[in-house]
Order: structure tokens, then sequence, then C-alpha cells
């Protein structure tokens, strides 16, 4: 097979239809025992999988009679057998026929069904099909025949339905095989009495597990009460070439899981209903900000420099613009001078990326939201988050209690309000506000403070605002477990939020923190010009100190702001992490269609 379809014939034997079909034979007659050995395991499997399950006898009895057949077609019996005499009591010898079980390669199983692509062109049947009339799928067509009674048949039905084989149980003159679509699966009735002329053995022969297929019919349902399309038709789509993982182990290897998703897809249907339930949750997002006014935007990814959060970008470089650029870390300042533009509310739902660390809770290209609204703060950003978090809960759960691992989430406003000083003082027994900001001896105070309560990073630290952020981060996040907003940050870790209007040294700015992670980020956002580029300007600094994360000046944000900003809100929440709490999934990996992987060679 591998000369038919991958090599040039050789010279002296130019290729015919005839030399195709007397090598796909040869080829067919080689793979005939290996493939009856192969099914002989699998039957095997299926019926200890049913018995260790408690099937009783009479559900496995047909599945044993199958098992017997394959076994008698791989050695079939000597027309007659000689009684052996009573005086002989040698064991018998083994049989010379009788061939070992090999279980085929991965390689082998390709060949064969290439053969039988092969074989199918030649009969005039092509093996991927331009497309196919679907009427109903599988979901539908359990909940219309529910009601249908056991052992009947409905002659009006005229079913056109498509998907995916998943399983196959052939008896003789009757199959019944597992048809899985998007919606779910159905069983497939295939009767040859039904099925004309040779359209019966032609699917048995050149069907296998994972292959497209379409069929035609009516609806029975079986003694059993099972839905079944009484197929009168059969087409092949789409002839697969690759075997599917094992019937009752699954896909189990998480890595394959993540780099194969189409696979795991395919066999999982968990991960399907976690990446429908973030499209649901998407759609239910736009919609609650479509209906509140805000305009959907899109702005650049590719930046000439960094900024609006402080991460370490991805680098790239423009060959015909001559020009170093990197992909963005956040949209923010895009967004903010549509809102100088004179859009009062605009967000955009998009791709973030930061060259940063990978774990359960970070991938390098993660989805965000980020809005803004004019005339409103943070007060009002609090409550927004609220009801965009509790819209998506309703659409996605139908709750606002959601199970997470070994919790329950109450997503019932309102949230809780905290600042940070209270809830590191709550945790420390020790009270920040108390110092001063601008002393160095308190500086000292306040690192030796958080290091005798086991806040090593503190030591590095600059300012009070700062090992005030590093006392929160390792003592008291990974205890936020229901919904809670932390506000009023240090104004050091803050450098794009408004001043606190009644607290010297802090910021109007929340985050909003569930199941001991970071979930929302708000200001009040900074108008001042002048304050702001202090600000970029000392982050500048932290940058040419060796701060990879620190963002510098950007010169066309300045002139836009000093054209003037309305006093706007600010508000960013992570897609991903939100997706990871309705879907319950471990791993922002679990709710990222293709997340980024290692290279198998690495």
């Amino acid at each position: 097979v591998p000369l038919l379809l991958n090599s040039p014939p050789p010279p002296s034997c130019p290729r015919s239809h005839s030399f195709v079909r007397s090598s796909v034979a040869r080829f067919l007659s080689t793979v005939d025992t290996e493939a009856l050995e192969k099914a002989i395991q699998v039957k095997g499997d299926e019926i200890r999988a049913l018995k260790a399950t408690g099937a009783d006898k009479a559900t496995v009895a047909p599945l044993v009679e199958e098992l017997l057949s394959l076994k008698a077609q791989l050695n079939p019996e000597p027309a007659a057998k000689e009684k052996p005499k009573k005086a002989n009591k040698k064991e018998p010898k083994p049989s010379k026929n009788k061939q070992p079980v090999k279980e085929l390669s991965e390689s082998e199983l390709r060949d064969a069904r290439l053969a039988k692509a092969a074989v199918m062109k030649e009969s005039g049947v092509e093996p991927y099909a331009y497309s196919y009339k679907c009427n109903t799928n599988a979901a539908e067509l359990q909940v219309k025949y529910e009601s249908l009674e056991n052992g009947t048949e409905d002659e009006t039905a005229d079913v056109s339905i498509a998907g995916r084989i998943m399983a196959k149980r052939e008896f003789g003159k009757l199959a019944f095989y597992t048809l899985q679509d998007e919606t779910g699966r159905v069983q497939l009735y295939l009767d040859k009495k039904r099925l004309e002329g040779d359209n019966f053995k032609n699917l048995k022969a050149w069907s296998d597990l994972g292959d497209y297929i379409g069929v035609k019919g009516t609806i029975r349902k079986t003694d059993k009460g099972e839905i079944s399309v009484y197929c009168n038709e059969w087409t092949m789509l789409t002839k697969s070439l690759l075997s599917l993982p094992d019937k009752f182990h699954g896909l189990t290897d998480i890595t394959k899981r993540y780099r194969q998703r189409e696979l795991d897809l395919i066999v999982n249907e968990n991960t399907k209903n976690t990446l429908r339930a973030r499209s649901k949750m998407i759609r239910a997002l736009r919609n609650a900000l479509d209906d509140q006014g805000f305009y959907e935007m899109e702005t650049p990814v590719l930046h000439s420099q960094p900024g609006g959060a402080e991460a370490k970008p991805f680098e790239t470089y423009h060959n015909s613009m001559n020009m170093d650029l990197t992909l963005r870390i956040a949209t923010e300042l895009h967004l903010k001078r549509l809102i100088i533009g004179g859009f009062e509310k605009v967000y955009e739902i998009g791709r973030i990326f930061r060259n940063e660390g990978i774990s359960t809770r970070h991938n390098p290209e993660f989805t965000s939201i980020e809005l803004y609204a004019a005339y409103q703060d943070y007060d009002d950003m609090m409550n927004l988050c609220e009801d965009l978090i509790c819209n998506m809960a309703d659409a996605v759960c139908g709750s606002r209690e959601v199970p997470y691992a070994d919790e329950t989430v109450n997503l019932n406003k309102p949230w809780r309000r905290v600042t940070m000083h209270d809830i590191v003082k709550e945790k420390m027994g020790f009270d920040f506000a108390e110092l001063d900001s601008s002393s160095p001896d308190d500086l000292g105070k306040a690192k030796a403070v958080a290091q005798d309560a086991g806040v090593f990073k503190a030591a590095d630290k600059n300012t009070i605002g700062e090992v005030l952020n590093e006392c929160f981060e390792e003592l008291c996040e990974p205890d936020l477990i229901q919904p809670t907003f932390v506000i009023d940050y240090p104004v050091e870790v803050s450098p794009l939020a408004k001043p606190h209007r009644s607290k010297p040294g802090l910021t109007e700015r929340y985050e909003l923190f569930c199941t001991g992670r970071e979930f929302a980020n708000s200001f009040s956002e900074l108008t001042d010009p002048v304050d702001q580029r202090e600000r970029f300007e000392a982050q500048a600094a932290k940058k040419a100190a060796g701060d990879e994360e620190a963002c510098d000046v950007d010169e066309e944000f300045f002139t836009a702001l000093e054209q003037g900003m309305p006093p706007t809100g600010g508000l960013g929440i992570g897609i991903d992490r939100v997706c990871m709490l309705l879907t319950n999934s471990p791993s922002i990996k679990d709710v990222i269609a293709f997340p980024l992987l290692k290279n198998d060679s690495s």
C-alpha cells in the first residue's frame, strides 16, 4: 500500500487498475489474521468490562457468541474430530496453525485503513465526501422519540443524520453502531434486509471506529428501549486513518489531552462541555455590556512600547518597517485613548501576551476583558463587576452557588469589601496604617514584622506600601475563597490609579479575589497627566535598574492624556479564571482550547 499511495511505480511495472486491485488484495490477505486477532482482543476486553460492571448473562451472551464466532474464523475446527483413546492420557500438543495474539501497531492499523480507502476508490466510492444534508441531530432524536414504545418503529419518520462511529457491534446479518455528533450519541440499527445490494457487506468491510458516515432511515425503539435510526442507506463521509483511544481506558495522558485537543474532544464529553460553557459566558458578558450601551472595540496587538500593566512582554520584529515590537501586555492605554476621543463606554475582549511563568493559574497568552466608562469611579466598577460575573454564572450554571473543588462559592450579591490594610491587620495583628511612609525607621519596622510572619521577600522592598502588598499576597490571598473586593491599594503598586480622595498614600483601586486567586482589577482611572508622568518615570527608573516587568514612558499616551480625559472608571476581568470557577476546572489549561505546551523534543 505505501508503494501504491506514496511512491511512483517502477519503470518495468506500469501502474494499471488490475495492478492496484491485486496489490490491495494481497495486502488485505496479510492483515486478515492480524485484524481478527485484534478484534478478538477488543471483544474480550468488552466482555470483561461488562462483567466488571455487574451485567447479567442475557446482556453478555450476544457478545460471547460474537467472540466465539471470531475465534472460529481465526481457527476453524477440522471437519471431524477423532475421539482420543481412553488409554492415552497424554496432553494434546498445541495446534501448529494457531497464531499468537499480536496487537497491531498504529502504523499497521493506518496502513489497513489506507487499503480500505483504496478499495473504496477502486469500487467507485469516494471515501472523502464533499457535503451531506442532515435534518436532525442525536439530541433532538432522543427527545422527540422518548415516548415511542419499546419494540416499535415510526415508519413515517424520515431521518438523515451524520456523525462519527464510536462503537460497533456486528452479529451476522445485523449490526448496531453508535454514532456521535456534536449534540450526543444515537444508535444505528443496521439490517442486511433493509440495505440494498452489497451495502451491508461494504459497511462492515470498509468502516472503522472514528469514521464519519451519514445515514438515512426511520426510527425504531429496541425491545430494551434504545432509540435507534433504522437505516435504509449509508454514506461514507470521511475515512479516518487513525484509531481512537481505548474504549474503556480513554485518553488519560493529561499532556496528550492538551496537545491533541481534537482527540480529547472526541472522547471526553466533559471537555466539550467546558468549551461550550466558555462560549456561553462570553456571550452573556457581551450581551450585558451591549445592553448597557458599551461599544466593543479592537485595539492593536503589536505595540512599539509595552504599557498598561507591569509584565514582561514578548518581543518581535517587523521586517519591512524595520521596527522592534512587542505583543501587547494589556489593552488599557488604547482603550483610554478612545475615551479621550469621545466614546463614553468601551470594552475589548481579547488575547493578552505576557512572557512569564506557567502554572495551573497562568498561561503566557490568556483572554481578558477591559472596559472603561466615563464619569464613573471604582465604586461603580465594583457594582458592575458583581453584575457581570453573576450574569455569566446564571448563563453557565443556572445558579449563583457554584461548586469548586471541595468548596461551594456563593456569588450572591453583595460581596465582601475590605481594605488591604484591614485584611492584613486581621491576619498579622499589626496595622501598617500606623506607620509613616516617609520614615526609614518605620520601613525597617515593617520589614521586620513581615519577616517574622514568614514573608521573606519583603526584605527587598523599598517602601512600606510594597511591604504591605507582599504581606497581603503571601498571607491573605490564598485564604480568600469567597468573592472579596480588596480595596485601597498603596500608590507604589498602582501606577495607573487615581489617588484616594481621602487616604494619602493610597489609591482608588480594588482587586477581586475568589478561590484564592485574583479575578479582576479596577481603578478610578488617573486623569492628571502630571501625576501620571511622575509615576511612569518612576516605573521607567525601576526598569532601568533591571525590573523586566516595569513599564517605560509612553509618549503617545501622554500626548493623548494631555488632551484631557473625563473622570473614568476602568475594569479588567480574567476570562479564563472565571471560566475555571464556573466549570470547576483545576487548571487554566482545561479552559483554553489549545494552551501553550513545550515541544515534544523539549
